[in-house]
């Protein structure tokens, strides 16, 4: 079977370039998933290829009979069962081939830009980790010697005997990515993921050790080092994963060839795909609670939702999301919504919908965002003649409604928000995680040449995110839909996570590089917004701070320095998981558990303490949902009931509307 190189020269199946290894390439392809890419492979990573390739012939000996490991016997019969295998699998390769170039004839642009060559990750990742070292010799010695380190574990797992390998009796590390028992059971792949963790490990200490950089690219460099060495995983190439290589053999390569219709599409949509999108419908079983979209701005839409009980709370309620997802994260299913929720304890719910950005919206700002909702605050208190609201910021909207409440109260008019609940939400950027790892110069540059339009297509910060939890985000989808070829399951968080939006170009660059770059939020007085300073201790509205105790987004330190910005009185609770399922956490799922100071509400003497630390020594423990103790906090600000009538309800009689929630701009 011919190939073609990258200069276009055909070469034969015969001599040491056509196979890899030494095994004929028509027997056994150097990567069956890779198969169409191999030729478009050199250095390091056609290399690690061939490596897997040998590594694959002693691997076969455990599935296949006797005398049917690919590449044993080149000279047996056209009917041998030898001949047999060669031949299904050499269709299998041609089977991958014709599918990558019925793509490339129908994307040209798409195939030719490098996002499908293996070989350019790679030289990608390098350049991404040597541009956070120092240009000295010790630096490039450490960068050499943590890949030294690698070939030399790679080799001698390459080269250890059988009962070398068969003598390991305890695995001392273990890794929930090697959990199957194919790799304990056969001691070659025992070996080999156990030589793998070690080497990761000992590369991510050299990481950390590294002197000479400065703590913003030491962070850097080793979130980049994690990403290099959690991408280089046995597991995620089809000959160095046991489980693949036997699926691979009991279903005659089906499996990949599911996997490469998986990998073309999602190539073609530009992002990974993690569920059965077919499965979900928004207004159907999905964003379902039912409700009335009552104001509209080209921003955004305003959705009221209809009341569940006969009375409700005087003071209503405003939900503002964050504008980098879609806001239905908070009214999912009906068992894990909380708009649904909030109107079952008689909260009259309202919620933002904020419009994912196009070219026209290229020069919004973060401070629209802040008169947004302002405009959404005053729309309600005058559509049902209220003084005030509860207001609540997921993430970036909770960031901006602080900046929000300082431009109020710095106007006298503060008295507008009866309370304000921030889910997950940061003020002070000095100790903002992983995600600081994308944000310096170079980075904020780079930002802006893919904003050519006017707007950052929701496609990269989707892989941003998914990059800070890359096994469970990124590979556990590429092993399972990819390598293995499985249907994708209907989970509706992941269909939400996927359904990203458009930034406005000027939002994102102001964003990152006022507040996570400069960290000028918490500088009195730096940061003007529509033409009013913003001075977060002037903030006097009583708060309700939620953190996630193992959010990677806004992680629960810097979540807390929230509570050390604002005057007024603060309420601090940390919930157990993460930055959607510690918040979105229903009581019915008797799930997780979170963190408050004993007491009543209301009690002067529940002083928040200085430190998170001080405080988790004084909290206690309630298992379960916290969403009950939010409600608590709430009828602690204002108890007082009102019926569900006249615009309380919307779209009853002589109440104009705009249409039936989820509206239009959560569909587009």
């Amino acid at each position: 079977m011919a190939t073609k190189q990258k200069n276009g020269n055909e070469t034969g199946k015969s001599g040491d370039d056509a196979g890899t290894a030494g095994g004929p390439a028509a027997a056994f392809p150097a990567a069956l998933f890779a198969g169409p890419f191999t030729t478009m492979m050199e250095g390091p990573m056609r290399e690690m290829m061939a490596m897997q390739s040998a590594a694959a012939r002693q691997m076969m000996d455990a599935f296949l009979p006797a005398g049917d490991s690919p590449g044993e016997d080149s000279s047996a019969s056209a009917d041998s069962p030898s001949s047999s295998h060669a031949n299904e699998w050499q269709a299998l390769a041609a089977q991958l081939t014709a599918m990558w170039q019925q793509f490339a004839r129908d994307n040209p642009a798409l195939a030719a830009s490098g996002m499908a060559d293996p070989a350019q990750w790679m030289e990608l990742t390098s350049r991404w980790m040597t541009q956070f070292m120092p240009d000295d010799e010790a630096s490039r010695r450490l960068l050499a010697d943590s890949f030294a380190l690698w070939e030399t574990m790679a080799g001698q797992f390459m080269t250890a005997t059988a009962e070398a390998q068969s003598s390991l009796a305890e695995l001392p590390r273990s890794d929930k990515r090697f959990a199957a028992p194919q790799w304990r059971d056969n001691p070659v792949f025992a070996m080999l993921h156990q030589s793998y963790l070690m080497a990761a490990e000992q590369i991510m200490d050299a990481a950390a050790k590294a002197e000479g950089l400065p703590a913003d690219r030491k962070l850097q460099l080793s979130f980049f080092t994690r990403l290099l060495t959690e991408a280089m995983s046995p597991a995620h190439f089809p000959l160095t994963n046991p489980v693949v290589i036997e699926r691979t053999l009991e279903t005659g390569g089906e499996n990949l060839v599911k996997g490469m219709t998986h990998f073309l599409s999602d190539l073609q949509a530009g992002q990974l795909t993690h569920t059965d999108k077919a499965a979900f419908t928004i207004g159907e079983n999905i964003a379902s609670t039912p409700g009335k979209v009552v104001h509209e701005t080209p921003l955004f839409q305003m959705i009221q939702y209809t009341p569940t009980t006969d009375k409700v709370l005087s003071v209503p309620l405003v939900i503002f999301p964050p504008w980098i997802n879609r806001f239905y994260i908070l009214d999912l299913t009906p068992k894990k919504s909380f708009v649904k929720y909030c109107l079952d304890q008689g909260i009259s719910t309202f919620m933002v919908s904020w419009k994912s950005a196009d070219a026209s919206m290229a020069d919004i700002g973060w401070e629209d965002y802040v008169a947004a909702q302002e405009e959404a605050i005053d729309v309600i208190r005058e559509r049902l003649k209220v003084p005030a609201v509860h207001a609540i910021g997921y993430c970036v909207a909770g960031t901006t409604l602080a900046a929000t409440l300082a431009s109020l109260s710095r106007r006298g008019e503060d008295d507008k928000v009866a309370s304000a609940t921030f889910f997950t939400a940061q003020v002070d950027f000095s100790e903002a995680g992983e995600l600081k790892a994308f944000i310096d110069e170079q980075q904020l540059a780079a930002v802006d040449s893919l904003a050519t339009e006017g707007f950052l297509d929701g496609r990269y910060l989707s892989l941003a995110f998914n990059l800070l939890r890359s096994p469970d985000l990124l590979w556990n989808y590429v092993i399972n839909n990819y390598l293995l070829g499985e249907d994708y399951k209907p989970f509706d968080l992941l269909y939400w996570n996927g359904h990203g939006t458009n930034l406005p170009a000027r939002f994102h660059r102001e964003y990152l590089r006022k507040l996570y770059h400069d960290n000028l939020l918490v500088v009195p007085d730096a940061i003007t917004l529509n033409d009013t300073p913003i001075d977060l201790s002037k903030v006097r509205t009583p708060c309700f701070v939620q953190a996630g105790r193992e959010d990677h987004i806004a992680p629960a330190k810097s979540v807390w320095k929230l509570t050390q910005n604002f005057s007024g009185a603060t309420e601090f609770m940390l919930a157990g998981s993460g930055h959607i399922a510690g918040v979105v956490n229903p009581p019915e799922a008797r799930k997780y558990q979170f963190w408050s100071l004993p007491g009543e509400f209301g009690d002067k003497s529940r002083r928040l303490p200085e430190t998170l630390a001080e405080f988790l020594e004084s909290a206690v423990e309630t298992p379960g949902s916290w969403w009950d103790h939010w409600t608590g906090w709430i009828r602690s600000i204002d108890a007082e009931e009102v019926a569900a009538k006249g615009k309380r309800k919307p779209g009853g009689r002589g109440d104009t509307v705009i249409e039936d929630a989820p509206g239009r701009y959560v569909k587009s």
